[in-house]
C-alpha cells in the first residue's frame, strides 16, 4: 500500500494536473459542469485525431485492414462525444445565464481539436482556421492538414490503385476546398457495391466511413438541440449565429458519393 517510491494511479494519470485545469471564473454551480463536459470532449477529440491520422497514414500506404479497427475506435469515441450533450442538457437556461457572460468571446467554434477533426474528414474552409492564427502551434498543423488529402481523398486513391476509374481532376483536386460529388466517383462506388465479394475491403471501408459521418451528424444534431433548449435562438458565443449556424452545418456532406450510391443501386 506504500506508493512513496512507486508509480500510483494518480501519478500515472497526473490527475492533479488534469483536475487543476478546472478553473471556473464565477461562483455559478453549473459552470463546473460546463467546463467538465468541454474538457472531456476535448480529450475524446484528441483521441479521434490520433486514430484518424494513424488510419490515414496506413491508407496512404495502401493498407485497408488495420484502419478499420482505428475507424471503429473513432466511431466509439464519437458516441461518447454525443452522449456528453445529454449530461450538459441537465443545465437549464437560468443555470447557464448565471455564468454565460463571464467567458466573453470564448466559443466551442474556436476548438482546434474539433476543427482538426473536420479538416481530416474533409470539411475544408480556410476561413475557419483564422481563430487559430495567433497560435502557430495550433494553426500550423491545421494548415498542413488543410493542404493534404482527407481520409476520403485517400480512399479514392485506393479505388484508383485497384483499377477503378477515378479521374485525375478528382485525385489531384485542390484539397483546401470541400469535396463535390463527381459522377465517375459514383460509378466507381457502384462497381464496389455491386460486387462486394471482389472488393470486400473497399466495401467495408466505405461502410465504416459512413459510420463515422453518421455519428458526426448525430453529434452536430445533439449540439444543435442542446443549444436550442439552453439559449434558444440568441446569438451564440464567439459571435456566431448560434442555433442558426449549427442548423446550417447539418447540411454539410463529407462523403457525397457514399450516400448517393444508395439511390443509384
Amino acid at each position: 500500500m506504500d506508493f512513496s517510491q512507486r508509480l500510483s494511479y494518480g501519478d500515472y494519470l497526473r490527475t492533479d494536473t488534469l483536475l487543476s485545469a478546472h478553473q471556473p471564473i464565477t461562483q455559478a454551480h453549473d459552470e463546473h459542469l460546463f467546463i467538465t463536459v468541454h474538457h472531456v470532449s476535448e480529450l475524446w477529440l484528441d483521441l479521434i485525431i490520433r486514430e484518424l491520422q494513424a488510419a490515414m497514414a496506413l491508407l496512404a500506404a495502401g493498407v485497408t485492414d488495420t484502419p478499420l479497427k482505428m475507424l471503429t475506435r473513432v466511431v466509439r469515441a464519437q458516441e461518447q462525444l454525443t452522449d456528453a450533450w445529454e449530461v450538459l442538457k441537465t443545465m437549464t437556461p437560468a443555470d447557464y445565464l448565471e455564468f454565460r457572460g463571464a467567458f466573453g468571446q470564448a466559443s466551442g467554434f474556436q476548438s482546434a481539436g474539433y476543427r482538426m477533426v473536420e479538416v481530416l474528414l474533409g470539411n475544408r474552409n480556410p476561413t475557419l482556421l483564422r481563430p487559430h492564427e495567433h497560435r502557430p502551434d495550433l494553426h500550423g498543423p491545421l494548415l498542413a492538414a488543410l493542404h493534404a488529402p482527407s481520409v476520403y481523398d485517400l480512399t479514392l486513391h485506393l479505388l484508383a490503385a485497384r483499377g477503378l476509374n477515378i479521374p485525375a481532376e478528382v485525385l489531384e483536386r485542390d484539397f483546401t476546398q470541400p469535396p463535390t460529388e463527381h459522377p465517375a466517383v459514383l460509378d466507381a462506388w457502384l462497381t464496389v457495391y455491386r460486387d462486394p465479394e471482389q472488393y470486400w475491403d473497399l466495401y467495408e471501408l466505405a461502410e465504416k466511413l459512413l459510420d463515422v459521418e453518421d455519428n458526426f451528424r448525430r453529434w452536430r444534431f445533439n449540439h444543435l438541440t442542446t443549444v436550442e433548449r439552453t439559449i434558444g435562438f440568441k446569438t451564440g458565443s464567439g459571435g456566431t449565429s448560434g442555433a442558426g449556424y449549427l442548423r446550417r452545418a447539418l447540411s454539410i456532406v463529407l462523403f457525397p458519393e457514399l450516400w448517393q450510391v444508395r439511390t443509384s443501386l
